[in-house]
């Protein structure tokens, strides 16, 4: 029993060293300033064809931030010069705290049906 409790234990904190960290996900937000284009609060975007980011699944923000850093011409990228500007100086995990952090806000995002 104490050898499953362990186990559990060990998987425990993998998962949770795995996922990003909100509050460095904020510190990292505001560095970056990715309030300038979606909005102080992540739901009001300047631009109606730019996304809202809060509440949005965290791991589609990683897929989505990893896809703009790969670039267009990269293997699953994404082609945008002012997002590919913004996430090149990212690192895997600061694009796992901004995602956290984004997905661990109040948002107005609803499925249609």
């Amino acid at each position: 029993m104490k050898k499953i409790l362990a186990a559990a234990a060990v998987l425990v904190s993998f998962n949770a060293f795995a996922g990003g960290n909100a509050e460095a996900g904020k510190a990292a937000a505001e560095k970056y300033n990715c309030f300038s284009c979606h909005g102080k609060d992540y739901n009001t975007p300047i631009d109606p064809s730019y996304p809202k980011l809060a509440g949005q699944h965290e791991d589609y923000l990683v897929a989505a931030l990893t896809a703009y850093k790969r670039g267009g011409d990269g293997a699953n990228g994404r082609g945008n010069a002012i997002m590919g500007a913004q996430v090149k100086p990212l690192s895997g995990q600061d694009i796992k705290d901004i995602a956290a952090y984004l997905h661990g806000l109040p948002g107005t995002l609803v499925l249609r049906k």
